[in-house]
């Protein structure tokens, strides 16, 4: 833990007495530290992860939107926005890893449990506050706006048909769903093209709405803004229409939306490109990251899970 602590005092003055590990993402390390007065939420982004680039590569762009919702929007409770270094950055580094540094939020993650009946309100009323904001806000969206680009279909389509660069046991699993695979792909980038083409009203969306971006503290938190997109509202609404409480989002969601209705078109391509992104992510983390073997079986775990769902 020295490097952590060098890192903390170099680049927020901070002097840790201690370090404890806490549950992270499939894409990122989280610790806790405490230097006695105060508690701060670590966020680590390991360099040698195939992910790390993607996660990060905007984060100059999206934080100042985010620090300007917490500042001007209804969200101010419902968000957590990055301790400055002492150089005014969003972030410090070393050779091995990109840290972010937060205040440590007292609370519990979601998760696997359901949301309660105040959650869903809170919930769908933290959705519905973000979709009112668009690029008409006073901080630039350009970098995150959505261009319906797919161009990592074309990574997943040679990496898949050239075999050979496959462990034989994942090459067995992939092959079995290749034709599934395949027209997904072919649909996606279909849809792709139709929607680039077509007039769509964008508005910032989080586009990663699972429970495990959730945490109830005083209020409902939403964390972890590395994919935040000025993007057609379906790119949120997605994680909620299967969900046996969508009826009563809606209704909620309707009050600052009225009249909406979901577009098929936008909600199928969403849900199809996460599938296949998702995919993607653990097919590059077998095949490029260095795994240690009970990492490596989850991994496939979850890459199992995801093509059962588009032979479906």
């Amino acid at each position: 833990m020295d490097n952590i602590n060098n890192i903390l005092r170099a680049h927020y003055n901070l002097e840790v007495l201690n370090v404890s590990n806490q549950q992270g993402g499939w894409a990122s390390l989280a610790y806790k530290v405490d230097d006695g007065k105060s508690s701060y939420f670590l966020k680590v982004y390991e360099k040698k992860r195939a992910s790390t680039p993607k996660l990060t590569a905007l984060i100059d762009q999206y934080i100042p939107i985010l620090m300007w919702l917490k500042e001007y929007s209804n969200l101010k409770h419902h968000i957590i926005v990055p301790i400055l270094t002492k150089q005014s950055a969003y972030t410090c580094e070393d050779e091995n890893n990109i840290y972010m540094l937060y205040d440590y939020i007292e609370g519990d993650t979601i998760g696997n449990q359901d949301l309660t009946d105040t959650q869903i309100k809170q919930f769908s009323q933290i959705v519905s506050e973000l979709h009112l904001y668009a690029e008409d806000i006073p901080i630039k969206t350009d970098a995150i706006k959505e261009d319906f680009d797919v161009t990592f279909l074309e990574q997943l389509q040679g990496t898949v048909n050239n075999g050979n660069n496959f462990p034989i046991d994942i090459w067995q699993l992939i092959r079995s769903y290749m034709k599934p695979l395949q027209e997904m792909i072919i649909r996606v980038e279909g849809l792709a093209r139709k929607l680039k083409a077509a007039n769509l009203k964008m508005s910032l969306c989080h586009t990663d709405l699972h429970y495990w971006n959730l945490m109830q503290s005083d209020h409902l938190i939403l964390i972890d803004w590395e994919g935040l997109k000025l993007a057609p509202v379906e790119a949120d609404l997605m994680f909620v229409v299967n969900k046996d409480y969508f009826n009563k989002f809606i209704t909620i969601y309707r009050k600052n939306h009225p009249n909406f209705s979901i577009d098929s078109n936008v909600l199928q391509f969403y849900q199809e490109k996460r599938k296949l992104e998702d995919i993607w992510e653990f097919i590059e983390q077998l095949l490029y990251d260095k795994q240690e073997e009970q990492e490596r079986v989850t991994t496939i775990n979850y890459l199992v899970d995801e093509l059962k769902r588009i032979g479906e």
